[in-house]
């Protein structure tokens, strides 16, 4: 441990130093206190903003700490960028979180299972699909709760106990459709379909609808099936060589398409993957810098998509559900706060006839699912998704939407361990086309 120690103080740093600007740009004020979801449940301040920046000025200065140390306290953060969004000074703390993750990626590496699911599944489209197939027959053994919906039996209870996960899709979206899909009237334009792994594997039904609403209003949907995972699980946990290679392979298969207008994602997470986090943590060089803007100047989600480009009649907006069905909205934060989109989610609700919209209170607040973190601290992310049931609870709505998987999936877990009645869907199977 000493010599951990001494190592991690004499270090060059160069991953962090790359955003040092951004780690002094801290007040030190402690305004992060009052907003950020972990800390509210554990009232420790060393994991929260100010916690985590002051340590990164600590280690650009020279001090020493053993590497396992900076993992736990870089690793207990949602990312959710609630701190962020109201900070005077504007600190951008999910990027000095994701370059102190990588500096400690590069010094101690990764975990052993990280690196074995990063390296070799991950990268690996066919493979992880393969994987998936096998463990979709292996999840028949598990308990069923109601539907499609599985619960964890006790000797798997280290993953999460009494974790409702949602079952793997008998089907892949990949392995339901053609490449292309067109409209059977005139094509007003052609996009191409970003899925993402929850999207692929276990909701096929939202990307299915996705693309049959896009198409009944005359798009010219393109499904790449080389597509691959977006990268955020590997870039969130530091590993920016391995989500690198992803990055260029995304683009690779993206870029190969003739007359793409947009790249069309229906998972919030994905998107901001898609948008600004190659950019802002993968782009090493200028070309790859430029090749990345191109892309990500072409990524709209499905919301933002509709509302602001598609712009359907309004007797597009119909649905299938009973008249009055009451209906409220759960914020994604890597869509309200990462890619500023929260109206058009609301403007596609308001637009359907027949459901009623009610407001939770604190929508935005995250459901404390924040990808590895709701393996790697479970209870404390049900702790913290407490408060978001309580939302959810008082609004009496039939139906809780959202856009974004990952949410889905915390949601669908946390509705059902608490008995509520609520039923969880994306914004865009509310559509009937």
């Amino acid at each position: 441990m000493a010599k951990e120690k001494q190592m991690a103080g004499k270090e060059r740093l160069d991953v962090l130093r790359k955003i040092e600007d951004k780690v002094y740009q801290c007040m030190k004020c402690g305004f992060c206190m009052y907003f950020c979801p972990v800390y509210r449940e554990i009232y420790e301040e060393a994991y929260v903003a100010r916690g985590r920046n002051v340590l990164a000025m600590d280690l650009l200065e020279g001090a020493e700490f053993d590497w396992k140390h900076l993992e736990e306290r870089f690793s207990k953060c949602l990312t959710c960028n609630r701190c962020a969004q109201f900070c005077p000074a504007k600190v951008e703390v999910a990027t000095i979180t994701f370059f102190a993750r990588a500096q400690i990626v590069e010094a101690k590496g990764l975990p052993f299972a990280k690196k074995v699911v990063f390296r070799n599944l991950l990268k690996n489209r066919r493979l992880f699909g393969n994987v998936v197939k096998v463990a979709s027959k292996f999840q028949r053994l598990l308990p069923k709760t109601e539907g499609k919906i599985r619960h964890l039996p006790t000797f798997l209870s280290a993953l999460g106990k009494g974790r409702q996960i949602p079952e793997i899709a008998d089907h892949f979206l990949r392995d339901q459709l053609p490449e292309i899909i067109s409209p059977s009237g005139e094509r007003r334009m052609r996009v191409a379909f970003f899925a993402g792994c929850a999207t692929d594997f276990v909701f096929p039904q939202v990307g299915r609808k996705a693309i049959e609403f896009l198409v009944s209003q005359g798009v010219e949907v393109v499904f790449p099936k080389e597509q691959g995972c977006c990268g955020m699980p590997v870039m969130g946990s530091g590993d920016f060589a391995t989500a690198r290679e992803m990055a260029d392979a995304t683009v690779e298969v993206f870029e190969a398409y003739e007359g793409i207008d947009y790249i069309v994602t229906a998972c919030a997470t994905c998107g901001s993957a898609l948008k600004e986090g190659y950019v802002t943590y993968l782009a090493d060089t200028d070309e790859r810098r430029e090749r990345y803007e191109r892309f990500s100047s072409k990524v709209k989600d499905i919301n933002e998509f509709i509302v602001h480009i598609l712009k359907p009649p309004p007797e597009a907006f119909a649905t299938e559900l009973p008249e009055g069905t009451k209906v409220t909205y759960h914020d994604p934060c890597h869509l309200v706060r990462f890619q500023n989109i929260s109206s058009e989610p609301r403007t596609i609700i308001k637009s359907i006839p027949g459901i009623e919209f009610v407001e939770m209170v604190e929508p935005d607040r995250c459901c404390g699912m924040g990808g590895s973190f709701n393996i790697q601290y479970y209870e404390l992310s049900k702790k913290i998704a407490e408060k978001k049931m309580k939302s959810i609870a008082d609004t009496e709505a039939d139906i809780v939407v959202t856009a974004c998987p990952g949410c889905m999936i915390q949601l669908i877990d946390q509705t059902i361990q608490r008995g509520m009645p609520q039923k969880v869907m994306h914004v865009i199977e509310l559509l009937k086309v």
